[in-house]
């Protein structure tokens, strides 16, 4: 297996900051955060644990992706990193975005890209909701031939696919060649919390990376019953609910040799220091 970065978790750098740092500390590629550039200044609503989504500076802006991606392919090549996903956020339906996003990954020889799952807040019912992502993919299964570059879709919480099996449910009817599974044992930790074997012996060749993260419960307080309450909080790799050595137990059994993306939220360490510690530890365990 080989572990790369998902710049998202990298916002105080530029994409050439990044890309010096992630290469000096031996990992193996870069899964670049695709959407809306940040802007100039911070938000006023800015804080140090929402800088990774409202003040990230390692963004490539979908606006420009074309440009934006020839850009970093050529810094990456240069320093021998390879470009496993352009990691985008726009929605099945945004077949325009989408159709950038794949000719720009046609481009520069990446292989993968994001689109995200539909959030489901109870607004529209849940099954009518998944059908009609479910459907939607048939329009971009044949996106995906067309530039031979997979689309991938997340499994998120809070969203239509927080499960294995509901991420299996949504795809298994597509080319694995084509559609894919971004698994995310770290988002498992808030919803959908499956055993690693079955997810990862489920969707099998649908997974296209896994993302490294982790994250645990914290008390907040008791309602008015006196029964406790309880909120989802990001942790560094060793501190969270994540056994990632059952993790890559489960994945080597069915031969997964794609990458491990960090995507670390946690927020004890600067960045530098983090993904230091965290390539370290990953190593380890892959031995």
């Amino acid at each position: 297996m080989k572990i790369g970065v998902f710049t998202v978790s990298t916002p105080e750098y530029t994409p050439v900051e990044a890309v010096e740092v992630i290469k000096a500390l031996g990992y193996d590629g870069v899964e670049w955060r695709v959407t809306d550039p940040s802007p100039n200044e911070k938000p006023v609503d800015y804080t140090y644990e929402t800088r990774y989504w409202s003040y990230n500076k390692c963004t490539l802006p979908i606006q420009n992706i074309m440009n934006a991606a020839k850009e970093v392919k050529t810094k990456c090549e240069k320093e021998g990193l390879e470009i496993y996903s352009l990691t985008s956020y726009v929605t099945p339906w945004e077949t325009d975005a989408i159709k950038n996003v794949l000719a720009a990954a046609a481009e520069i020889g990446c292989l993968n890209i994001r689109v995200n799952a539909p959030v489901f807040d109870g607004r529209k019912n849940y099954c009518t909701l998944f059908d009609e992502v479910k459907d939607q993919l048939k329009v971009l299964e044949k996106m995906a031939a067309l530039y031979r570059v997979r689309i991938n879709i997340e499994q998120h919480m809070n969203t239509i696919i927080p499960s294995a099996s509901a991420a299996y449910r949504l795809v298994s009817s597509y080319d694995p060649i084509n559609i894919g599974i971004i698994l995310d044992p770290g988002n498992m930790v808030y919803e959908g919390f499956e055993d690693y074997r079955i997810a990862v012996q489920m969707l099998g060749q649908y997974i296209a990376c896994v993302h490294i993260k982790n994250g645990g419960w914290l008390q907040t307080g008791t309602n008015e019953y006196g029964a406790y309450t309880w909120k989802p909080a990001w942790m560094p790799l060793k501190k969270g609910y994540v056994d990632f050595i059952a993790l890559v137990d489960a994945l080597r059994q069915e031969g997964y040799c794609g990458y491990l993306g960090v995507e670390d939220f946690s927020n004890e360490l600067e960045t530098g220091n983090k993904l230091q510690e965290n390539i370290k530890y990953i190593r380890e365990i892959l031995g």
